[in-house]
């Protein structure tokens, strides 16, 4: 039987401790009516034998303190709520935990921004990491060593998982499911849940707001000037010379302060820009992409996929129902 410790953070957001229990529960009672064994043994582990979730409003009786538990195979980590810095903080006590049973063999998942807790370890330092993209530039400025993939729902490396945001987390446990207990069983519980388990990127959800926690003016006035200008043929040149570097230095400081190059971090705006238009406009395809400052369709509807993960006219027919949808 594998066993599964879903730890109990203080200031843990409530659902993503209960959704796993959950789930995982529901897998047992779904073989057992198979007539086979039950596959997993959940209990709730905390640094004390309470834990007050969510800002407090509510309070976890947990079966076991992480002093209990000498070893386990899964560790499951559960988002966090906003205060990250403090709940990091209050939360250390967990950190060598996990660390040394990893060390033994246990495997360990993050939930959504649980993925701060799980990197506050090192465990995933040069190691892929997803969260929610809503925590991205947080998470870029306290872990530079963590290759974030902002877009991933899933990431799965050296018994390490981490999961995208919010519900998102539900397809991380439909994944590790089916990584434990077989395909059919994932599919049943796609069913009773009722969770989408072909998703595997965030990037549809995202809204993309440049870095601008950093100390660089001259980046910050020229991430000024693209936003302000998106509709315009904005190069790199013309940018290192309006905040008088030259373009080498221009690219890396900007790289270093955004996590964007220069020519990604245009394509990102004119993007976001575009996804308004479709959300709250009938233009068609050809009308938006000219507001944008693009020419070439086939370059427009490329850029916008890799971005977006969907075409404009399926991003346009997901998010605004009322639009005349007219094919370029």
């Amino acid at each position: 039987m594998k066993r599964i410790s879903i730890i109990v953070p203080k200031g843990a957001i409530l659902g993503s401790i209960e959704g796993p229990r959950q789930v995982f529960t529901e897998v047992n009672a779904f073989l057992q009516s198979m007539g086979r064994e039950p596959l997993f043994a959940v209990q709730l582990v905390s640094l004390t034998n309470e834990a007050p979730v969510y800002s407090g409003i509510y309070t976890v009786a947990t079966n076991a303190t992480i002093a209990d538990v000498a070893q386990t195979d899964l560790i499951i980590i559960p988002a966090l709520d906003a205060d990250m810095m403090n709940n990091l903080e209050i939360n250390r006590g967990f950190i060598p935990w996990i660390r040394e049973q990893y060390k033994k063999g246990a495997e360990v998942a993050s939930l959504c921004v649980g993925a701060f807790l799980l990197a506050s370890t090192g465990l995933l330092n040069g190691r892929n990491c997803a969260t929610h993209w809503l925590a991205a530039n947080d998470f870029r400025r306290l872990f530079p060593e963590v290759n974030l993939v902002e877009d991933k729902i899933i990431t799965d490396e050296n018994g390490l998982y981490s999961s995208g945001g919010a519900f998102s987390y539900l397809n991380l446990i439909l994944y590790l499911v089916g990584k434990f207990a077989g395909r059919d069983v994932a599919i049943f519980c796609s069913k009773a849940f009722q969770i989408d388990i072909e998703r595997h990127s965030q990037s549809p959800f995202m809204i993309f707001k440049g870095q601008k926690e950093h100390e660089d003016d001259l980046i910050k006035q020229a991430q000024e000037f693209i936003e302000g200008n998106f509709q315009d043929r904005i190069t790199v040149d013309d940018l290192a010379a309006r905040v008088y570097l030259g373009r080498r230095n221009f690219e890396r400081r900007f790289k270093k302060a955004t996590a964007n190059t220069v020519v990604e971090y245009i394509q990102r705006v004119k993007v976001e820009a575009a996804k308004k238009h479709f959300e709250t406009s009938r233009k068609n395809i050809n009308e938006v992409m000219f507001d944008v400052g693009y020419a070439d369709v086939k370059a427009f509807r490329t850029i916008f996929r890799k971005i977006t993960g969907l075409t404009p006219i399926e991003y346009r027919n997901k998010y605004n129902r009322e639009a005349v949808v007219l094919e370029a």
